[in-house]
């Protein structure tokens, strides 16, 4: 590989990282295990007016709390009507039948058609004006749900919620992507993916607050969920329009050595990223051609069943336990909460060891014990509401590993672009199967179709772990064409037999 870019410091180094970076590049053992080339020159070499530890400090304050919250909003928005339904939505639209999960079903359309331009247009655009200005239409549009008089317009508002919201998960993956090295990258991932956990929580509270204003100024509780949920979402997008972050390249509030170290370190990491030309559709066609993305694809979409089936049915579960519909909200929240930490628990383990494989199997283990207790148990609600407990902690810990740990393997802008995207794209799928799976009240069959899609997650992962593994001998005994340059190694990305998968 190219020598990388330098800013000798006319101090010592920094000790910690600086050893770090220098056995990636001598080939030390663990660089099998991370994915780093065995053959590059010195050591990348930190400023010396700062340490590896407070510029990841300044990159985390000035890029996760962003995504954090913005994530947060979007899967609010999209998961609120399931708290609306507890608050008569469907008796004032005048649904009937499986017009509710029509409803749910609609959303998906779009935000699987178009999760990969939204993020070529990302990257065409920048992050802070696409995502910006996607939270202001998908917040102005779940205002409108509030308005909505019948059938015709919950669909039409769910349509356009997920045409706006389709580039938000998998654009802030790609923006976190190209922002850290691979065994950092889980915890900040995992604190990203969370937010859906404390936006399952939030929104919880916060319907139990709104729907008690029922009936002010003449507007029914579920109403008001959507005007002011949705009303706080358009302020937060126009306030992110001046202050959201964009890629490394861009970003204002790095000195130009910083910027160059960051960049150094990445490349050490996961080569040279071609972050200065543009996707094509011959880059999605050769993205595409590749069968570990696709088993990317079927880990995310087994998983996306029974994650989309609890975010929009449990409250339907828990009111059937008997709460009215306060406590039926109130005790949504304990689930999402203890899924946070536990998410992060298992996301600190997992870049501790820095390993993804058995750090996902494990919760989904998990998830599918809780679901066993259901099937089981009819008459026993403290233990029907700890299977709760575990099939929401199981799920929302391995989603995050599973959306990292494939990401984090594909290299350079092109590849990660379309392959998260499709990973999302593809997964998203199963969202629509989700919201057929509670039809009617008949609870044992939808906890058999979650139990079925969580095992083909299971399934898909083992697959592709060892697929990886057989790429990383091949790639042993692989070299370069002799006189490549360095942008036809970045074409390469993650096929290039320097990089090394990380299992």
């Amino acid at each position: 590989m190219a020598s990388q870019p330098q800013v000798p410091p006319p101090g010592p180094p920094h000790q910690d990282e600086e050893k770090a970076a220098h056995r990636h590049h001598t080939g030390s053992s663990s660089s099998s295990s991370l994915g780093i080339t065995p053959t590059a020159p010195a050591p990348v070499i930190c400023p010396s007016h700062t340490t590896p530890r407070r510029l990841t400090t300044k990159i985390d304050l000035h890029l996760v709390p962003f995504v954090i919250i913005l994530y947060l909003m979007a899967f609010l928005d999209r998961v609120n009507i399931a708290n609306a339904r507890a608050f008569g939505l469907e008796t004032d639209l005048g649904l009937s039948g499986t017009q509710f999960n029509t409803a749910l079903t609609i959303f998906f359309v779009p935000y699987i058609l178009f999760e990969i331009p939204s993020n070529i247009l990302l990257k065409k655009i920048s992050p802070r004006i696409w995502l910006s200005g996607c939270c202001i239409g998908f917040g102005f549009i779940t205002m409108m749900q509030g308005l909505v008089q019948n059938y015709a317009g919950i669909l039409t508002t769910r349509f356009l919620l997920g045409l706006f919201e389709c580039g938000m998960f998998p654009g802030c993956f790609y923006l976190l992507g190209m922002w850290y090295r691979r065994e950092e990258a889980q915890k900040r991932f995992s604190l990203f993916f969370s937010s859906t956990s404390l936006a399952g929580a939030f929104g919880g509270l916060l319907a139990s607050g709104l729907g008690s204003m029922d009936y002010m100024r003449g507007y029914r509780g579920w109403r008001w969920i959507f005007l002011i949920e949705g009303a706080a979402t358009v302020v937060i997008g126009a306030i992110f329009l001046f202050t959201f972050p964009g890629f490394v390249e861009e970003a204002k509030w790095l000195r130009d050595d910083e910027r160059d170290y960051i960049k150094a370190r990445l490349h050490a990491d996961q080569g040279h990223s071609a972050a200065e030309r543009s996707i094509t559709l011959k880059d999605v066609g050769k993205v595409m051609s590749d069968y570990k993305v696709w088993l990317g694809g079927f880990m995310y979409f087994g998983i996306i069943v029974p994650a989309y089936s609890y975010a929009y049915f449990s409250p339907t579960i828990v009111q059937s336990y008997g709460y009215d519909k306060i406590q039926t909200q109130l005790h949504s929240v304990p689930p999402w909460a203890v899924a946070f930490v536990f998410a992060m628990v298992i996301a600190t383990a997992s870049d501790w060891l820095k390993h993804r494989f058995l750090f996902t199997v494990l919760p989904i283990c998990i998830s599918i014990s809780g679901f066993a207790i259901l099937l089981n148990v009819h008459d026993n609600l403290p233990v029907q509401y700890a299977a709760l407990v575990l099939i929401c902690m199981g799920m929302y810990s391995a989603m995050p590993i599973q959306v990292c740990w494939f990401n984090m393997n594909l290299g350079g802008h092109h590849r990660r672009a379309v392959g998260s995207a499709w990973q999302i794209g593809f997964g998203n799928i199963g969202g629509i199967i989700a919201t057929y799976s509670f039809v009617g009240g008949d609870f044992r069959k939808g906890y058999i179709i979650c139990v079925s899609f969580i095992c083909l997650s299971a399934l898909s992962c083992i697959i592709y772990a060892v697929s990886i593994m057989a790429e990383n001998r091949k790639k042993a005994n692989q070299t370069l064409p002799e006189g490549m340059t360095e942008q036809e190694k970045a074409e390469l990305g993650d096929l290039n037999p320097d990089f090394k998968y990380m299992l």
